[in-house]
């Protein structure tokens, strides 16, 4: 395999499957994607479209009997999938990490934020107690935390929402990661704490030349922080493209319902256009496309080809992919008459 240094991270056919009583849930299903030193990648898409899981599984954070990882993934060249799981927790937390939906879950309600972080430290570096709670002491004052010396002998509970999301962040990067997954980092906050996380990562980025996958379904999120854009649905993946090309020129029905959803200030419309419908479930996914039971394009499309065939993620110019039997003529045709494609990111 020739690796590319500029990738630090590089996923190839990755599936995902979980055994249940009721059937096996199709999680993940071959995904493709590289994240570039440095930039940010989004992976957008409802709840249950896989793209959570899918970050799970590049992580080795999923270790239960009853899941199924087949494909590959490559972390700075090296194979995680079948790897030795305690090579993979060396890497975790150190070389690469993951900022989890809700730290008041993810941080041990038991022990301080000092505690905590001390140890994530000591995990990884050989270092005096001292020497650990100075670069604590540094890391919290990089995300913005007040009266640092106090609040590291404070519990998650005490914590504000936005301060425990600093505290994940901190946790994240105070061993300099070169690799950190954000896992809807900003769902549970306000909008100002919102901006204010989103700002943070941007400098601390800037500053570590950390590389990004930002998982979320806020494509204002998107707009503001990614470089690139992965859309999943039902477990796959339906557009990847450069983030200017998803808002410009999108080419597959998911993604314009997604930009439809936006809500703009500039727009005549008193309501907005959801998607109809609700996901499949990915125990029962549907035969042909993942999305033509919601899709209001599919008549269209010829011989019933988006109810019997799955379509092929193709390339639609040289950085765009798109999953859909819609013709270029068609898709440029709809997007011109709904005006679909001109939100500026």
């Amino acid at each position: 395999m020739t690796i590319d240094s500029n990738v630090i991270l590089e996923v190839k056919n990755l599936n995902v499957e979980f055994t249940t009583e009721d059937g096996i849930v199709h999680a993940v299903n071959n995904v493709s994607y590289k994240v570039q030193r440095g930039k940010t990648l989004a992976i957008v898409g409802e709840s249950g479209s896989g793209k959570s899981v899918s970050s799970l599984a590049v992580m080795g954070l999923l270790t239960s009997a009853n899941s199924k990882i087949t494909g590959e993934v490559f972390f700075n060249g090296n194979e995680l999938v079948g790897a030795d799981p305690e090579e993979v927790r060396k890497l975790r937390g150190n070389e690469m990490a993951m900022i989890f939906q809700d730290p008041l879950s993810a941080l041990h309600p038991y022990y301080t934020i000092g505690d905590q972080l001390v140890e994530a430290v000591q995990v990884h570096n050989k270092v005096k107690d001292s020497e650990a709670r100075l670069k604590v002491v540094e890391m919290l004052t990089k995300v913005g935390i007040p009266s640092v010396e106090q609040r590291m002998d404070q519990y998650p509970h005490q914590l504000s929402g936005g301060m425990r999301q600093r505290v994940m962040i901190a946790m994240a990067l105070i061993n300099g990661p070169e690799l950190l997954i954000a896992d809807e980092p900003t769902t549970a906050l306000d909008v100002t704490v919102q901006a204010q996380i989103l700002d943070l990562l941007r400098e601390l980025q800037k500053e570590f030349g950390t590389a990004i996958v930002l998982i979320t379904h806020d494509l204002g999120v998107v707009a503001d922080l990614a470089d690139e854009v992965l859309v999943m649905y039902g477990g796959s993946a339906v557009e990847h493209a450069p983030v200017r090309e998803i808002f410009y020129t999108p080419q597959m029905p998911y993604t314009w319902g997604l930009l439809a959803s936006i809500p703009q200030i500039s727009a005549k419309k008193e309501q907005l256009d959801p998607i109809p419908g609700s996901p499949p479930s990915l125990l029962n996914l549907p035969t042909g496309c993942v999305f033509a039971p919601r899709c209001t394009f599919k008549n269209q499309v010829a011989d019933d080809a988006c109810a019997s065939k799955f379509p092929d993620l193709l390339a639609v110019s040289p950085d765009h992919e798109a999953r859909c039997h819609l013709t270029e003529s068609q898709r440029n045709t709809i997007r011109s008459e709904r005006k679909i494609g001109r939100l500026q990111p």
